[in-house]
C-alpha cells in the first residue's frame, strides 16, 4: 500500500517516525479456544506438551498472566468477548442447551441480534468479517430457529453442532475402528452446507475455509476480522489414531498438540506476506478454565464452570509484529488485569471504529497495553455471577461454590448472593486463593460484597437462586 500524501509528508519532516508506524487498519484474528487451562500451552508452564506454534507467536508478542473471562462456561464467556458487555445483560449465564433447559435456567434461547456484536461494528467500519469455528449462542440441539450466523454482522461462516447455517459435523475413530462413527448427526437440520470430515482435522478444516477468505480480503483491499474458535481440547477427545494416548489427560495433551500443529498452518500464512504480517494482529486465549482431569489451571484454584480463578482466569497471547511495541516481543505482562470484554473497545479503538450512539460497553479501551505501550489495567472492577446450574463443583466430591464474585486491584471477594460465606483473597500475595482474609480486612469484605450484591440486583435475573438449592452440578 503506498502512502497517502500527508504520509509522505509526516515522513519528510519527521524522519524519526517509521513507515511501519503509517499504518491502515489493522487486521483482526481472534482464537478463542474451548476448555483451555491457564497453564495448558508450554509458554504458560505446561511440561507434558509442547505447543510450540503458539509458542513461537508468544515468544514474537505478549503473553498477558492477569487476563480473564467473563464467564466460567462457555456461551456466556463467547457472549462477552462479542458484545463487550457482561452476559448477564443479555440472559446467556450458562451454556446454552435445548428448549426447555434454557427456560429452566433463566435464559434466553439465543443471543439477541440487536445486542452490539464487535463484527458488526468492524463491519459497517469497513471490515470483511468471517466465523470460522464454535459458536455456541444460538443454535443448538432442538433450538433450530435461532438467527444465522451472518445475522451478527459476518459476511461468512462455517460452524459445528452449536451453530446455525455451514458446518463441520465430526467422524470419530479410535484404534481398532474399521469404520468411522458419526456424533452429532442430528445437527444437519441446523443449516448447511454440511460436510463430514476426522474430528481430528476439523480444526484444519475452519483454517482451509479462513485462509481464503482472508486472501480475498486482501485481494478486495479491505482489511478483515476473523474468529477462529476451536473446539479440540473439549471433551470428548478424539486425537489422530496413530497419536492415541491413555487416560482422559493423555487425550486431553494429544489433541492439544495436534491443535497446536494445525493452528502452524495458519501463523505460517499470516508471517508469510510482509502485507498481513506487518498488518495484522493476532489474540488467543480460552473461553474459561479447563475440565477437571483434563486441562491445567496452572497454580490457580477451580476449574471450568467455578468463579475460582482457575474458572475465569485464561491465558491470553497477542502478536502483531506492526502493532506491537518492538521493545516488547515476548514480554510477560504480569501486572495488568483485564477481561475479554475489555477487547471490543480496544480493537475498535485500533480500528479507528467510534462507539455507535447508543451503546455502552461495559468494556474498557485498553488498546494500550495490548500493543504493549502500557501496562494499565482496567479501571472499573470485575464481576461475575455463577451460572445458575453450577452451584456444586465438578470437582471430586462436589462442593458448593460461591454465587458471586469481584476483583478490583489486588482484592477478590467470593460471596454467595446475599453476601454470606465470604471470602477474601490477596491475588498478589496469594493467586492460587488459599489464604481467606475475610476476618483481617472486615471495612473491604463490606465494601466489595455490597459492590458485589448491587452489580448483580442490577442484571437481569437467571434462575440460580432456586437451582442452588442442594441440587447437584450438571451437564456439559
Amino acid at each position: 500500500m503506498k502512502p497517502t500524501f500527508l504520509a509522505s509528508l509526516i515522513l519528510l519532516v519527521c524522519p524519526a517516525v517509521r513507515a511501519s508506524e503509517v499504518r491502515s487498519k489493522p487486521n483482526l484474528v481472534m482464537i478463542f479456544i474451548d476448555d483451555l487451562g491457564w497453564g495448558d500451552f508450554s509458554c504458560f508452564g505446561n511440561t507434558e506438551a509442547k505447543t510450540p506454534n503458539i509458542d513461537a507467536l508468544a515468544a514474537g508478542g505478549i503473553r498477558f498472566t492477569q487476563f480473564y473471562v467473563n464467564s466460567p462456561i462457555c456461551s456466556p464467556s463467547r457472549c462477552a468477548l462479542t458484545t463487550g458487555q457482561y452476559p448477564q445483560r443479555w440472559k446467556i449465564t450458562s451454556y446454552l442447551n435445548n428448549r426447555a433447559d434454557n427456560e429452566r435456567r433463566g435464559m434466553a434461547p439465543w443471543l439477541d441480534p440487536k445486542a452490539p456484536v464487535l463484527a458488526r461494528m468492524l463491519k459497517d467500519g469497513g471490515y470483511a468479517t468471517g466465523h470460522f469455528g464454535k459458536w455456541h449462542l444460538g443454535g443448538q440441539r432442538d433450538v433450530d430457529d435461532a438467527p444465522a450466523i451472518t445475522d451478527y454482522g459476518f459476511d461468512a461462516s462455517l460452524t459445528n453442532f452449536e451453530g446455525m447455517g455451514a458446518k463441520l459435523l465430526p467422524l470419530t475413530r479410535k484404534p481398532g475402528d474399521t469404520r468411522p462413527g458419526k456424533i452429532w448427526e442430528d445437527a444437519e437440520r441446523l443449516g448447511g452446507p454440511v460436510t463430514w470430515m476426522e474430528r481430528s482435522k476439523i480444526t484444519t478444516g475452519f483454517i482451509d475455509a479462513a485462509i481464503p477468505f482472508i486472501d480475498r480480503a486482501v485481494a478486495a483491499k479491505k482489511p478483515f476480522y476473523v474468529n477462529l474458535w476451536p473446539d479440540d481440547v473439549h471433551s470428548p477427545f478424539w486425537p489422530p489414531v496413530d497419536r492415541w494416548a491413555d487416560g482422559k489427560r493423555g487425550l486431553y495433551l494429544s489433541v492439544l498438540e495436534e491443535m497446536d500443529r494445525q493452528l502452524g498452518r495458519l501463523f505460517d500464512h499470516l508471517r508469510a506476506r510482509p502485507e498481513l504480517r506487518d498488518n495484522t494482529l493476532v489474540l488467543i486465549c480460552s473461553d474459561n478454565g479447563p475440565e477437571p482431569g483434563a486441562g491445567s489451571a496452572g497454580p490457580f484454584r477451580g476449574a471450568k464452570g467455578a468463579l475460582f480463578e482457575g474458572g475465569i482466569r485464561s491465558p491470553l497471547i497477542v502478536w502483531g509484529p506492526g502493532w506491537l511495541d518492538p521493545g516488547k516481543a515476548g514480554l510477560r505482562d504480569e501486572v495488568s488485569i483485564f477481561a475479554a470484554f475489555d477487547l471490543a473497545p480496544s480493537l475498535l479503538k485500533m480500528a479507528g471504529i467510534a462507539t455507535p450512539e447508543g451503546i455502552a460497553f461495559d468494556g474498557e479501551d485498553l488498546s494500550g497495553t495490548l500493543t504493549g505501550k502500557a501496562s494499565a489495567s482496567r479501571g472499573a472492577p470485575l464481576f461475575w455471577r455463577r451460572p445458575p446450574d453450577r452451584k456444586m463443583s465438578l470437582l471430586k466430591p462436589p462442593q458448593p461454590m460461591p454465587d458471586l464474585a469481584v476483583r478490583d486491584g489486588k482484592w477478590k471477594l467470593l460471596c454467595d448472593y446475599d453476601g454470606s460465606n465470604r471470602l477474601l483473597f490477596d491475588l498478589l500475595a496469594d493467586p492460587s486463593e488459599t489464604k481467606n482474609l475475610a476476618a483481617e480486612q472486615p471495612e473491604t469484605v463490606a465494601r466489595l460484597s455490597k459492590a458485589a450484591i448491587a452489580w448483580h440486583r442490577s442484571m437481569p435475573a437467571d434462575r440460580g437462586p432456586e437451582l442452588g438449592m442442594n441440587r447437584p452440578a450438571e451437564g456439559k
